[in-house]
């Protein structure tokens, strides 16, 4: 935590964790600070499925058991990765689509993490279906606010400390601004209230669903070398701001569609990490298989 507080910048003094309200007044940590510390035995779980119900589970990520913030970080890592996209080039620009609006995925990941009710042990769900993202957290909505001010933004954090704290490491720009930008894409109909939780689920588009489930061959727009003179150009540019947050060769690769490893190192990522316009997470290691690479 005291990483992420010093890469924005923020001073870290010898009353760090009490100016937060992370410990009590005999001096041990509170359950905000347990949440927050580098090892807990919170698990966060994103399961994926096969279908659209939750009868063939595929796949069970672990990105608990870590400091929230971290945790928080990686799921969004992990969804966007799934948030999968679709591309349309024209002569004069390149048009991508996502699965769902990324804005809003994310900002119901961070409203999911802040705004869950901790004190029962059950940490929010995050799952995978065929057709939606379904983003799920237990204490459904505060007393004091119904529907109609959840709606409309009104802003009653569950976790104020950990409100905060978001805050703090720029996860979280102001109260209530998640809320807004959800709405501004997706209407009601995305939301379930239950009585002990809150759900949101973020069905497909369409288009880009079709568009996912076609061959190489079906794909439309789909041009050559010839027409497409800055095709590596264009990549660099493309792997320059798909790597704002640490992202491993795997995920790079699939981000910009290109399948051969050796091609990949030789003719983008050996080029990039020479000219310091990426930089690896892990230097130490560089053969660490769990390096990952940002822009520097």
């Amino acid at each position: 935590m005291k990483i992420y507080y010093e890469g924005q910048g923020n001073a870290i003094t010898n009353n760090f964790e009490r100016n937060l309200e992370l410990v009590m007044e005999n001096g041990k940590y509170n359950y905000n600070g347990y949440l927050l510390a580098d090892e807990n035995g919170m698990s966060i779980k994103v399961a994926r499925y096969a279908g659209t119900n939750k009868v063939d589970l595929l796949e069970n990520y672990e990105f608990g058991y870590c400091s929230l913030i971290k945790a928080t970080k990686s799921v969004i890592d992990k969804m966007t990765v799934e948030n999968k996209r679709s591309a349309k080039i024209t002569p004069k620009e390149r048009i991508e689509k996502t699965l769902v609006d990324a804005t809003a995925l994310k900002e119901a990941i961070i409203n999911a993490m802040v705004h869950n009710d901790y004190s029962s042990g059950i940490p929010p769900v995050f799952e995978i279906f065929s057709d939606r993202f379904t983003i799920t957290s237990y204490g459904g909505l505060p007393q004091e606010i119904t529907q109609e001010d959840f709606f409309n933004a009104v802003s009653a954090p569950r976790n104020k400390e950990l409100m905060r704290v978001f805050k703090d490491v720029d996860l979280v720009e102001q109260l209530g601004s998640g809320m807004e930008r959800i709405m501004s894409v997706y209407d009601k109909s995305i939301f379930e209230f239950l009585p002990n939780f809150l759900r949101i689920n973020f069905y497909f588009d369409k288009e880009v669903l079709k568009y996912l489930g076609q061959t190489e061959q079906d794909k439309p727009n789909k041009i050559t070398e010839q027409d497409k003179p800055n095709k590596k150009e264009e990549k660099i540019e493309l792997i320059l701001e798909f790597c704002k947050v640490p992202r491993s060769v795997k995920e790079i690769m699939e981000y910009i569609e290109l399948k051969h490893r050796p091609t990949f190192i030789y003719n983008y990522l050996n080029p990039l990490l020479e000219q310091e316009k990426i930089k690896m997470t892990i230097p130490e290691k560089p053969k660490s298989r769990n390096q990952k690479y940002i822009i520097n």
